[in-house]
């Protein structure tokens, strides 16, 4: 018999995706390793999770010197101090949440190429695991606003209206710095100067009205900006304009607004696009 067969066609066999079929099981894995990871963080260390709240205060005493003692930023701002230090807790979320998330998903390697679960876990675990020191230092924050003086307000219980779109921000740049980095090297570097920037481009050691009037709003166009002047408006100084009013009116606050949704809806795309190649790229 001569006659030949023709070999089975070759098909490529995807690798799982960014969010897999069963919520439940993609929310409790999250949990999981964003707690397992923030439990690790500490582990060994005399200090503990006093670590969490130390970073902040001494980068805050620092600042603080300097820009009250030296430079003198903080004339003539009411409450500064405080400013000072629920910016710098703020920032220092987005900051270290990004800055973890870019070799997060490298670091995992191991897990990566030999269990089936939805790669988006990854990054939003460690989103999540920088978001609980968030919680801690918040309370280190507000005790310290009751003891400096600062009015109770009935705006501080809008708080998580300010932490969800700084959320939602972190885990967007999250999404792209990890399925990125996978690839492009280059990331880690880019991100650390880019952070640096945004650090000086945001409000952290000085306020809006010390911005020239020319541009403002586009300054406050940048929703990390727009985030902390509505956190400073909310919780410290009701006179200080609010980020609809830095930004020139509703119709100018879409911007940071759609800048947010446009930054977790490509975040999404792009991990989701690039999920099923991650173990062949490692």
């Amino acid at each position: 018999m001569s006659a030949t067969t023709t070999p089975p066609r070759m098909r490529e066999i995807r690798g799982p995706s960014a969010l897999g079929g069963d919520w439940r099981r993609f929310f409790n894995l999250t949990w999981l390793i964003a707690y397992t990871d923030y439990k690790l963080t500490y582990f060994g260390s005399v200090l503990g999770y006093l670590w969490s709240l130390m970073r902040p205060l001494m980068f805050f005493g620092v600042l603080y010197v300097v820009f009250t003692h030296i430079v003198k930023f903080g004339d003539g701002v009411k409450d500064y101090p405080v400013l000072l230090l629920m910016n710098i807790v703020l920032f220092s979320f987005f900051q270290e949440a990004t800055g973890a998330s870019v070799a997060s998903v490298l670091q995992r390697e191991s897990l990566v190429r030999k269990m089936h679960f939805p790669r988006l876990v990854i990054p939003l675990a460690t989103v999540l695991s920088v978001a609980l020191n968030l919680a801690l230092n918040l309370i280190a924050v507000f005790a310290f606003l009751l003891i400096y003086g600062v009015d109770v307000q009935w705006t501080w219980l809008l708080l998580p209206l300010v932490l969800l779109p700084l959320l939602a921000i972190a885990s967007g740049v999250a999404m792209i710095l990890s399925s990125l980095y996978v690839r492009y090297r280059d990331v880690a570097p880019i991100w650390s100067v880019i952070s640096q920037a945004l650090f000086y481009g945001a409000p952290i050691f000085y306020v809006l009205e010390t911005v020239p009037e020319n541009v403002r709003e586009w300054f406050a166009c940048n929703p990390l900006s727009a985030i902390l002047i509505q956190a400073r408006h909310w919780i410290i100084d009701p006179s200080a304009p609010s980020a609809v009013d830095a930004v020139g009116g509703w119709v100018h606050f879409l911007i940071p607004a759609g800048l947010t949704v446009a930054i977790c809806a490509f975040g999404l795309w792009n991990f989701n696009r690039m999920a099923p190649q991650i173990a062949e790229e490692l």
